[in-house]
């Protein structure tokens, strides 16, 4: 049935909507796209249902996720070799397998990737709402790291704060509360912080950069207002700031992506143990227009939407 003896295959149980924009944050024109036709998805977790005869150390009930991530996620059944595919704990939360490889682990990468960050010490981001700043957050709450979090002006934006901070944020401010000379002033018993994390661009980019101590460093990682950064020249000259950028699927295609699974393994821990978490909904599949239209803002601010099938 099948030229190699080392394939899988596999029933998906579960599966998450992940819409991919660029850094200009506009749908539809991400710089990878797979050939077409195609099948949708990118993330998801999928019980063993069939194994070839070399395959070892994988068997029928074993559950496994694609580790890198891989497109095709979205069908019942999928057929790939062994080597694709990352066995993971039983116990770990389905809808967390589901949709761990890219968020949290983005936000696990670059806590560590770009300067030492040790217990006390802090960071500051914008975009906190966001999947990655939640989880940016926890894993900083985790190692003793304090955050200092912005968030856009709007409405709930109070709700919003209360529930960063139950997640574990030290600060939480709206873009408005910080138009003041000193935003360090707002800093209460705070070390200044040495790295920064940017998702939004504009005016809160320079919000995240006027908080970094000296040389300090702001990682990008997203556009999501379409509007540059701007850096005034005395950031550069007297205050030595370094700007850096991350994406992970760059990350996942050099010779760091061996290291990706026991990271994996290390979030799910987190997940089981109720130390990382972030909201989601369950959708049937045959409601993935609506889910859809959720992941794509057309219907207000919603939860990560999970396809179950």
């Amino acid at each position: 049935m099948f030229a190699s003896k080392c394939w899988l295959l596999l029933s998906i149980p579960l599966i998450s909507i992940a819409l991919k924009s660029n850094a200009d944050g506009a749908v539809g024109v991400y710089p990878v796209r797979p050939q077409v036709p195609a099948v949708g998805g990118y993330e998801g977790v999928g019980e063993v249902f069939s194994v070839g005869s070399a395959v070892k150390g994988l068997l029928p009930g074993d559950w496994v996720i694609p580790s890198p991530p891989s497109s095709g996620t979205w069908q019942t059944y999928v057929v790939k070799d062994q080597s694709v595919w990352h066995k993971i704990n039983k116990e770990s939360p389905m809808e967390y397998a589901a949709t761990i490889t890219v968020n949290p682990l983005t936000a696990l990468r670059m806590l560590e990737d770009f300067i030492t960050l040790n217990p006390g010490d802090a960071i500051v981001q914008n975009g906190a709402t966001s999947i990655v700043g939640q989880c940016i957050i926890q894993l900083a709450r985790y190692r003793g790291i304090h955050s200092i979090n912005i968030i856009r002006d709007r409405a709930g934006s109070d709700e919003a704060k209360e529930k960063l901070k139950n997640l574990g944020a030290d600060e939480v401010f709206t873009e408005s509360q910080l138009e003041v000379k000193n935003v360090k002033g707002l800093l209460t018993n705070l070390p200044e912080p040495a790295l920064g994390f940017n998702c939004v661009g504009g005016n809160a980019a320079s919000l995240v950069l006027k908080f970094l101590r000296q040389s300090g460093t702001m990682v990008t990682y997203g556009g999501m207002s379409k509007k540059p950064i701007t850096v005034s020249t005395s950031s550069f000259i007297f205050k030595d700031l370094s700007l850096r950028g991350f994406w992970l699927q760059k990350w996942m295609s050099s010779d760091k992506a061996n290291e990706c699974r026991p990271m994996i393994d290390y979030l799910l821990d987190r997940a089981r143990e109720g130390k990382l978490k972030y909201e989601m909904e369950l959708v049937p599949f045959n409601d993935f227009h609506t889910a859809l239209d959720k992941a794509l803002g057309k219907l207000g601010s919603q939860p990560k939407q999970v396809l179950t099938f």
